[in-house]
């Protein structure tokens, strides 16, 4: 990161683009606390939370995904889901109850699988799910938490183009008030599901405003386009 700066309001949906090595899932993994900040510092809902540890961060209502598929491969789509569900309350700490007789975590955890397209396969073993719907679980995971801010590191990283599309839509109907800031590469995807966009290149911000702005921009028509 080189001097970047990122201000996002409640509730904006925020695409982060750029190419390959641009530096986009490192500034993911500092505003989630996975990498150490060595200068500046980060705010989240008008914290300051540079020092703080990432479970703490994610206590206050930041999730993510990952670009490689992070799922119980052996587990059901519901068990997966109630397992995230229980993750941020006291359940965690009930060791020795059975999780499927908890009826709240259950009905938590189907209606997040409703609200991402997947309550038919809720039986389903997660190994048997194809990648678009892996890829639908693991945004249902995400928002099992009831998150105030989504991070999404490439939600459509090996959809064909139906399913990146039906991935788009899905991302069109998350609930208003949660404040989305997605990586993506597809620029089609991410225009389709932000309004403004910032653009990084070699750790820096070359471009930030709206889809239109950004998509008539020169720099950055050059270094996806080579115009």
């Amino acid at each position: 990161m080189d001097d970047v700066e990122l201000a996002v309001r409640p509730g904006e949906r925020r695409a982060l683009i750029g190419p390959n090595g641009a530096g986009k899932t490192t500034l993911f993994n500092l505003v989630a606390g996975a990498l150490p900040v060595t200068a500046g510092r980060i705010e989240l809902f008008g914290r300051d939370v540079t020092r703080m540890p990432s479970h703490r961060r994610a206590a206050l209502g930041l999730t993510r995904t990952f670009q490689i598929s992070n799922l119980f491969a052996s587990l059901s789509v519901l068990d997966n889901c109630r397992l995230a569900v229980q993750a941020l309350t006291a359940a965690k700490f009930a060791m020795h109850r059975p999780l499927a007789r908890d009826a709240v975590l259950r009905a938590r955890a189907e209606e997040t699988l409703a609200a991402v397209g997947l309550a038919d396969r809720a039986a389903a073993t997660v190994r048997n799910l194809s990648h678009g719907e892996q890829r639908q679980l693991e945004i249902g995971l995400a928002l099992a938490g009831r998150p105030r801010l989504l991070l999404l590191d490439e939600p459509t990283a090996g959809l064909s183009p139906a399913e990146s599309a039906a991935m788009a839509r899905l991302l069109g109907r998350l609930d208003p008030a949660i404040t989305v800031l997605i990586i993506e590469h597809d620029m089609d995807i991410a225009l389709e599901v932000a309004r403004h966009v910032t653009v990084l290149h070699y750790g820096r911000v070359i471009a930030d405003g709206t889809r239109d702005a950004v998509r008539a921009d020169p720099t950055v028509r050059e270094i996806y386009l080579g115009a």
